[in-house]
C-alpha cells in the first residue's frame, strides 16, 4: 500500500428528493415555532415491531411537538409542485398507521401515556429554484388523523359504506 498517496473520500451525493425533504421539514420547524409550538424532538427513529419475515421495522416521526399542553406529533410532506396533488394525499393508512405506532412507542418511552396528544400534518409546497413560479406554500393540518379512525374492524363484519 503506497501511503504517499492522498486518500481521497468519496461522498455520494443525496438525492434530489431528500434534499426536499430536508428543506420541507427546516421550513416546517421554523413555521410551527412561529406559531407557538415547542419542538422537543426531530427525525425520531424508534423500532415498532417485526414484519411477517421477522425483520425488524422502525418507524420516523418527524417532529415532535408542544402546542400548549397538547403532545404533537407531526408528519412533514413537501413537494416541488401540487399540481398533480395536494402533498397530504399520500398520508395513507398505512403511514397514519407506522406513524400512531411510533408515537405510542415515543410515549410508552417517555412515560407520557397520560398526556394529551393528535397528530398534525404540515404540508410544503417549494417550487424548484430552476423554475419561473415563486411563493412557498405551507399549510397545517391539526388532527389530520386518531388512533380511533385507524382501528380496524372485524372481518366477519359486513359495512356497505
Amino acid at each position: 500500500m503506497d501511503s504517499s498517496k492522498p486518500q481521497t473520500s468519496r461522498t455520494k451525493p443525496q438525492p434530489d428528493h431528500l434534499d426536499l425533504g430536508q428543506q420541507g421539514e427546516a421550513y416546517a420547524r421554523a413555521f410551527l415555532e412561529q406559531r407557538g409550538y415547542r419542538i422537543v424532538g426531530a427525525n425520531f427513529t424508534l423500532p415498532v415491531g417485526r414484519n411477517l419475515r421477522g425483520a425488524m421495522v422502525t418507524a420516523e416521526i418527524d417532529l415532535v411537538a408542544y402546542d400548549g399542553p397538547v403532545l404533537c406529533f407531526v408528519e412533514v410532506k413537501t413537494r416541488s409542485s401540487d399540481w398533480y396533488a395536494p402533498p397530504q394525499v399520500n398520508i395513507d393508512r398505512r403511514k397514519q398507521r407506522q406513524v400512531s405506532r411510533a408515537a405510542r412507542a415515543y410515549r410508552r418511552r417517555f412515560g407520557l401515556e397520560a398526556e394529551a396528544y393528535r397528530f398534525d400534518v404540515v404540508t410544503v409546497v417549494l417550487p424548484p429554484s430552476d423554475s419561473q413560479a415563486t411563493g412557498l406554500q405551507i399549510e397545517l393540518l391539526r388532527s389530520f388523523w386518531t388512533d380511533a379512525q385507524l382501528k380496524k374492524r372485524p372481518s366477519k363484519e359486513w359495512h356497505y359504506d
